[in-house]
């Protein structure tokens, strides 16, 4: 286990200073003159060259890049104005639009996007295993059907509709819910559950469908095995056939996508945070595409990849415990 584990720690580190190194290409060289960004308009020449000095853009490729990386784990220090600023470890730079420490700016939202995140995670989890598991007991009937019919609406309205709607119809018209505000949790806890309550909802949906057919399909899928049959035939009762034999080997695909999508929603819920204006990761995106702030799309795709490549790894870590075939097969 130790070796399994110490091994898919080496690959995840491999693959956050590849994924570093590619989106530090496309920012900082492929894209326009970080020291134009920083200088803002009716800028001298004379006034870029000293930003491209003092922000260490006018050095080689590779320094620039390992001072990237050195930031990271041991901060760094700019010079503005004739004063020398320190970055703190994890250091991702200042923004060029506000100046700001872009960690902080990050710190700041992470917790919003948390919220929203693992929250409509536990609905689409509950929601998608209990549809699936239902529509696949009731296989051809009309329940099967009529959940069949749920997900393939789910799928096909988009986020931003469907919040939109659920704002008309809860908000405006019957005003059963407040429109969604980032309240702390102990300031109020009843308030903090119904302001993200529509978000949660608007955001599990999509989710809970995709989670509704892969659980059905699955659970008909392994009630066809051969230990099924052979358990049904020993005479086990029902409940006891699909406790034991049926739904954990049903359920297993699912730790990897639900891994992996929540481990993507913690990087921000772009749609979903700009829609509703809750000042997560997400929304944060979106102003800085706007704006081209550089440091921060930089900061936020490395987030992302950070958390996904996390995810992976608890996925990888609790098959290997679910089922021991994964470690064996990884040491051959």
């Amino acid at each position: 286990m130790i070796r399994f584990l110490l091994a898919r720690v080496a690959g995840m580190v491999l693959v956050l200073f590849l994924v570093s190194l590619f989106t530090y290409v496309i920012f900082f060289v492929l894209s326009p003159d970080p020291a134009v960004q920083i200088c803002g308009k009716n800028c001298t020449p004379e006034r870029i060259d000293q930003i491209r000095e003092n922000f260490g853009l006018d050095q080689p490729f590779w320094t620039q890049f390992s001072g990237f990386l050195t930031g990271l784990f041991a901060g760094r220090s700019y010079v503005a104005g004739g004063a020398i600023v320190e970055c703190p470890a994890p250091c991702l730079g200042y923004s060029f639009q506000t100046s700001q420490l872009v960690t902080d700016m990050i710190v700041q939202r992470l917790p919003i996007s948390a919220t929203i995140a693992i929250g409509a995670a536990v609905l689409w989890l509950l929601g998608g295993v209990i549809g699936g598991l239902l529509s696949a007991v009731r296989e051809g009937r009309f329940t099967d059907r009529f959940v069949a019919g749920l997900t393939l609406g789910a799928m096909a309205v988009p986020n931003y509709v469907l919040a939109l709607l659920l704002q008309f119809v809860l908000v405006v018209a019957l005003g059963w819910l407040p429109f969604p505000q980032a309240i702390p949790f102990a300031e109020n806890p009843g308030q903090w559950f119904l302001n993200f309550l529509m978000p949660w909802i608007v955001l599990a949906v999509g989710y809970a469908a995709v989670y509704t057919r892969l659980t059905r399909a699955n659970v008909i899928d392994t009630l066809q095995e051969n230990f099924v049959r052979t358990a049904r035939a020993k005479g086990l009762r029902p409940s006891l056939v699909w406790r034991r034999h049926a739904l954990r080997p049903a359920l297993t695909p699912i730790v990897t996508i639900f891994g992996m999508d929540v481990a993507g929603l913690l990087g921000g819920a772009l749609i979903t945070e700009t829609v509703f204006g809750l000042n997560g990761v997400g929304k944060l995106t979106a102003d800085s595409i706007t704006s081209n702030d550089q440091p921060v799309i930089l900061a936020v795709t490395l987030l992302s990849a950070f958390f996904v490549i996390v995810g992976n790894l608890v996925v990888d870590v609790l098959y290997s415990a679910i089922d021991p075939r994964v470690r064996t097969g990884a040491r051959a």
